[in-house]
C-alpha cells in the first residue's frame, strides 16, 4: 500500500461516515436518541415521517455504526451506538451555530413570536423559588434527567396542573433549543395563571457539559 492509497482509504472511510450525518431527518433522529432508546414507531411518529422512512434512515445511521439496535418482541429499539456519537453531534450542532447565524435568528424568531424567548440557566435555579419540569415523555425522563426535576409530559400537562404549585415559577425543559415542546408547556402554564420560563440547558447539555 502506497502512502496515497492509505490516505484514499482513511479520508473514504471517513467521508462514508459523515455522510449519515448529511440529512436532515437522520440529524433529528440522532438528536431525537440522545434523550433515549426509540423504536421505529416512536422514531417515526416524534420527527413526523413515515414508518419506512424512518427504517430506512435508521439503517442508514446503522450501517455507519452510529446506532445499534435490539428486538423487543415485534419491536426493534434503536439507542446511539456509543457515547462518542453524542458527543460528535454535539460538536456538529455547535459548529454550524458559530458559522451559521441563520439557525440562532429562526430560534430567536420563533421564541419570539411566541413570547418564549425569555430562559433561565441552571446556575441560576434557587430551588425555594424555582420549580424544574420535565416535559418530555416519561422513557426519557426515566433514561435520564436533571436533578430534582417532576416529570409531567407536555401532553398530559393540562389534566395535571393541579400537581404544580402556584407559589414558585415553573421552569420547563424538554430536549434542547431544537426542542419545542417546553415552549408549549410556557405557553399553556402561562394561560393558566402560572409563572413559567424555559430552562436554557437540557439533560443532555448538562451531561455533555459534565
Amino acid at each position: 500500500m502506497t502512502s496515497r492509497e492509505l490516505k484514499n482509504d482513511v479520508y473514504d472511510a471517513i467521508a462514508g461516515i459523515t455522510k449519515a450525518f448529511s440529512n436532515p431527518n437522520r440529524l433529528e433522529i440522532l438528536d431525537l436518541l440522545s434523550n433515549g432508546e426509540k423504536s421505529v414507531e416512536e422514531v417515526a411518529a416524534q420527527t413526523a415521517i413515515s414508518f419506512a422512512n424512518a427504517s430506512q434512515h435508521l439503517q442508514v445511521l446503522k450501517s455507519a455504526r452510529l446506532v445499534r439496535l435490539r428486538k423487543e418482541g415485534n419491536k426493534v429499539i434503536y439507542t446511539l451506538a456509543n457515547p462518542k456519537v453524542l458527543a460528535a453531534w454535539q460538536a456538529m450542532k455547535q459548529l454550524a451555530e458559530a458559522v451559521e447565524p441563520g439557525i440562532g435568528l429562526t430560534l430567536r424568531q420563533y421564541r419570539r413570536a411566541r413570547q418564549t424567548d425569555q430562559s433561565i440557566s441552571l446556575s441560576a435555579l434557587d430551588q425555594t423559588r424555582y420549580l424544574l419540569l420535565d416535559v418530555r415523555p416519561a422513557g426519557e425522563y426515566d433514561y435520564g434527567h436533571l436533578p430534582g426535576a417532576l416529570s409531567i409530559p407536555v401532553d398530559e400537562l393540562e389534566l395535571r396542573l393541579t400537581e404544580l404549585p402556584k407559589g414558585k415559577t415553573i421552569v420547563a425543559y424538554c430536549r434542547g433549543a431544537y426542542c419545542t415542546m417546553a415552549d408549549a408547556a410556557v405557553l399553556l402554564l402561562r394561560a393558566k395563571g402560572y409563572n413559567a420560563v424555559r430552562l436554557a440547558e437540557s439533560p443532555v447539555d448538562s451531561a455533555s457539559a459534565a
